[in-house]
């Protein structure tokens, strides 16, 4: 049985994270001992574990209650994880693009800076004037 503090360490999820994620649901409520401390099993340990690693790749918390639901049902067609998985897909695309855009932007932002005077660095003035500024036509925001 582990302790909140191992089950933190062993995952590398805060503390605080463990119990907010036990106060929405997508972990059970533990068990606990006589003087009222949480305690935790392997079946914990691979949920927490399985958590962090779904965020680490960018799935929202909705996303993950979805997976882990479906999880629960073995038999059932993968098909609507392979959905979730192919929407998380595009998020990171679209994502990637508008990053991609801002990227362009800066450099060209700091490959048209003359190394003058900060009165005339192109820099803060595209940053001042939205009309100089290529991801306006990228939609980078969209």
């Amino acid at each position: 049985m582990l302790t909140i503090g191992d089950l933190s360490r062993r995952t590398g999820t805060k503390v605080q994270t463990i119990r907010y994620y036990e106060k929405i649901g997508i972990m059970p409520e533990p068990g606990r001992t006589e003087g009222n401390q949480r305690r935790y099993g392997s079946d914990e340990l691979d949920r927490l574990s399985f958590i962090r690693h779904a965020r680490q790749l960018g799935f929202s918390l909705d996303a993950i209650r979805e997976l882990l639901g479906l999880s629960d049902i073995p038999d059932r067609s993968c098909a609507e994880v392979d959905d979730i998985a192919r929407r998380q897909l595009q998020h990171v695309k679209q994502r990637i693009a508008r990053l991609e855009a801002l990227r362009v932007e800066l450099a060209r932002m700091v490959h048209e800076c003359s190394g003058g005077t900060v009165g005339e660095c192109r820099v803060l003035g595209v940053l001042r004037d939205h009309d100089e500024c290529l991801t306006q036509h990228n939609e980078i925001g969209a």
